[in-house]
């Protein structure tokens, strides 16, 4: 792929956006990051995924100059395959962190917000500045941030367009760590890096069931619940974890990923 690529390196996986300037998505962009997260979900080897821009950015948005040309009807045919896009990595079944440098605005916003967890520099600016195009967030940014944030921030954050610099990200829960920006990929792959030996099956179950718990009733959630939590007793992990505490106590399983 021309503008992403996904990096293997002792069990953690690095999509890594590279379009210069600002990592704008355009169609060609969201497409390779679809298909770096699809390989990243199907790759053994991978046991969990950070998603970085590089040093200087994240990911400034959309590309506006190839979306000023996209009519209504454009649009209609785009616009799924968009959200789309960057649901792939939202469905990666593995824990996703988000290394956040310099900006991360618009549908770079969007992008960090399909990780599970998201580490910020400490220049990093985050928002969705659409309304100041006339347009909304439209690759999950008005579903996905009032989800993490509350409903009433995040009108605030859509509704003026205004950018938020790291620390109040991390007041508002918009990131959940921030560090100096030389650190912050170190950080993410160090976070990343404690999965390598976990019981892949159970964290695959555990981030499913949180995930689509929230998007129903509390009953719901609990029966999604209830079945993973029984499907997992047919793994070969749950036999290696509930007998290596029985033996050893616990923190010293050494799982296999069956």
């Amino acid at each position: 792929m021309e503008f992403v690529r996904l990096e293997v390196e002792g069990g953690v996986g690095t999509i890594r956006l590279d379009r210069p300037k600002m990592n704008a998505l355009n169609e060609q962009v969201q497409e390779e990051i679809r298909a770096a997260a699809t390989e990243a979900s199907a790759r053994d080897d991978v046991r969990a995924v950070v998603v970085h821009g590089g040093d200087r950015v994240f990911a400034a948005g959309a590309d506006i100059k190839e979306m000023a040309e996209m009519s209504y009807t454009d649009m209609v045919k785009r616009s799924g395959a968009l959200q789309s896009a960057l649901t792939s990595v939202a469905r990666i079944p593995k824990p996703v962190v988000a290394a956040i440098t310099g900006y991360a605005l618009g549908g770079g916003c969007e992008l960090a917000l399909c990780a599970d967890v998201r580490f910020a520099a400490d220049n990093a600016v985050l928002g969705q500045p659409e309304i100041l195009l006339g347009i909304i967030p439209g690759a999950g940014g008005t579903q996905r941030l009032s989800r993490l944030v509350g409903p009433s921030r995040a009108k605030d954050l859509i509704f003026t367009g205004r950018f938020v610099q790291a620390e109040e990200a991390l007041a508002i829960g918009l990131v959940d760590r921030v560090v100096p920006a030389e650190q912050v990929y170190d950080e993410a792959q160090a976070w990343a890096r404690q999965f390598t030996g976990a019981a892949s099956y159970a964290l695959r179950a555990a981030k499913e069931t949180i995930d689509r718990g929230l998007e129903t009733d509390l009953e719901t959630g609990l029966e999604i619940e209830r079945q993973q939590f029984a499907a997992l007793f047919a793994t070969e992990d749950r036999a290696i974890g509930m007998g290596s505490f029985v033996e050893k106590g616990p923190g010293k399983a050494e799982f296999v990923g069956r």
